[in-house]
Formats: structure tokens, C-alpha cells, sequence
């Protein structure tokens, strides 16, 4: 068994709280905050109101309110974001990023705690903190989100050996999820073409929220043609923005283009073949499709 744990310190902390908090993230997020509980939590989407995808974190309950766990560059916007939708709402919001700290660790790991279920987004709490199967994959792991100063005695008990970053954001890129940089889709993709309903992010039976109309169209007159897709280099170097080519016929554009790349890319494209080599200006590199990803 693996006893690695990552200290994903590119995380923060929102915490939302007061007594209209369920109300207020139900009218936002793109999924059901009633999915979430104290053994239960969910993967969301901040949307525009045109359905673009804007920030994604995981929703846990945390006593009265909720922990909101997102990347640290997205934060500061998510924050502005949701004060700005805050208006008359009974909520406070708060960065508790210098508090709290969010670890993860394997599947199998996880599987050998006492009490844990093999059920995606399964919470439970140990010595009063939430650990969480990824809502998205059970291959991402567990996280645990913890107050800094408890974070080592708790690794220590749980045998956990602190492991480069780099491990996580490895095997999520080969997982087909994106691990950082998500500022750089903001805006240039529908959430649903970020694969958010493969990944539990989009509940389609909820009431509206922000973005829900263009994304259920998208969904329900079947107009889901691009995905966003991962990358592997062959040669050269890839640029943010860049047309990628196959058979020299346009198919798609780098979206993230740094040490974890992804594309999106026109699947439903007669010219697009996931095995052939695919060109953009000064690279060559292939596109995976990840198992979970039916298309």
C-alpha cells in the first residue's frame, strides 16, 4: 500500500456560513448543495450566465456552513464572486486559507480506515476533520482537510509520509483531470465540456442556478461536440492558444499548456482520431481519452 500523502498547498479554504448558506449556494453552484451532508460531499462549478466554465471546487460540510476547497489562484475571485452574489443573504464568507491546509492521499489507503465507504465523495471525520473520497475519482484519493497545526501529528497517526506535489498532479493529468492552472480555461469553455457531468459536477435535475440554461440545452438537444481533453507531448513545445491540427484539418486549441497540458478538442469531428499523432505549430503530441470518459 502506498502511504504517500501530498500537501496540496495550491488549495485555499473558503468557508461559507449563516443561516441562508444552503439557499445561497443552490441558486450558484452547478451542483445539488442538498447532496451534501456530514458523510457526503459534492465536486461543483461556478458558471457565467452563459453556462462558461468560471471556478470548480468540492463542497464539505463543515458544522454550520460549508468548506469551500479550491485552487489558491482561483480564491480570491471565487470570494470576490459570491460577495458579489451575496447581496441581502443571511451568509458570511470567509478565506480561511491561513488556517486550514488540504491533504491527499491514496484510494487504498483511505480504503483501510475504519468507517470509510467505497462511495465517491464519502465523508467522514477523523479526530473531528473531514476526510473526503474525491467526489470526481476514487483513483484521486482521499482528502483530508485539516487546521495546519494539527495537519502532522494527524499524518503521523494515519502513517503518512509527506510526498512531492508533483505525484498528485502526475497522476490526475493521467486521469484526464485537470490539476492547476485552471485559470487559464476560465471563460474559453462551457463547464459541460470540461466533463463536469462525468465527473458528478452537474446535477441536470436541480432547480436553476447560474448557467443551468445553456448547459441543459447543451445536454438535452445532444450539441455537446468539443471536450476538454489531456495532452501528451511527443516533441516540441506547446503555446496557450495554438490551433492543434490533425491532417493538417483544425480540430481544437491548447488551453493549458504547461507541465500538465490539455486541449480542448473536437471529438464529434469526422478528421479527429484519438491515435493518430496531432500537430500544433512547434509540437507533436496525442490526445488520451480517459477511461471514465465515454465518448
Amino acid at each position: 500500500m502506498n502511504n504517500s500523502v501530498y500537501i496540496l498547498k495550491d488549495r485555499a479554504i473558503l468557508y461559507v456560513n449563516g443561516q441562508d448558506a444552503i439557499d445561497f449556494l443552490q441558486n450558484l453552484i452547478s451542483n445539488d448543495i442538498n447532496k451534501v451532508t456530514d458523510s457526503s460531499s459534492c465536486f461543483a462549478s461556478l458558471l457565467t450566465p452563459q453556462g462558461k466554465f468560471l471556478y470548480e471546487f468540492i463542497v464539505v460540510k463543515h458544522k454550520s456552513g460549508f468548506f469551500i476547497d479550491c485552487e489558491k489562484s482561483q480564491s480570491e475571485e471565487i470570494l470576490k464572486q459570491l460577495n458579489l452574489y451575496k447581496i441581502r443573504s443571511k451568509v458570511e464568507i470567509l478565506n480561511l486559507s491561513n488556517e486550514f491546509v488540504v491533504a491527499s492521499f491514496g484510494y487504498e489507503k483511505y480504503l483501510s480506515l475504519d468507517n470509510t465507504k467505497d462511495i465517491l465523495g464519502f465523508t467522514m471525520k477523523y479526530r473531528e476533520d473531514p476526510i473526503v473520497l474525491d467526489p470526481r475519482n476514487k483513483n484521486l484519493g482521499a482528502r483530508l482537510i485539516i487546521n495546519l497545526e494539527k495537519l502532522y501529528l494527524s499524518l503521523k497517526k494515519l502513517e503518512l509520509k509527506d510526498d512531492k506535489i508533483e505525484g498528485y498532479y502526475h497522476q490526475s493529468h493521467k486521469l484526464g483531470i485537470v490539476p492547476k492552472n485552471l485559470n487559464k480555461l476560465k471563460n474559453k469553455l462551457f463547464g459541460i465540456e470540461c466533463n463536469f457531468e462525468e465527473l458528478n459536477g452537474i446535477d441536470f435535475k436541480k432547480g436553476c442556478y447560474v448557467g443551468q440554461e445553456n448547459t441543459a440545452r447543451i445536454k438535452l438537444k445532444n450539441k455537446l461536440s468539443k471536450r476538454l481533453l489531456p495532452v501528451e507531448i511527443i516533441d516540441g513545445k506547446l503555446d496557450e492558444g495554438e490551433t492543434v491540427y490533425c491532417n493538417e484539418i483544425e480540430i481544437g486549441k491548447i488551453l493549458i499548456n504547461e507541465e500538465y497540458p490539455f486541449a480542448l478538442i473536437k471529438f464529434s469531428n469526422e478528421n479527429f482520431n484519438k491515435d493518430l499523432t496531432l500537430k500544433s505549430k512547434n509540437a507533436s503530441f496525442k490526445i488520451f481519452i480517459p477511461e471514465w470518459l465515454k465518448i
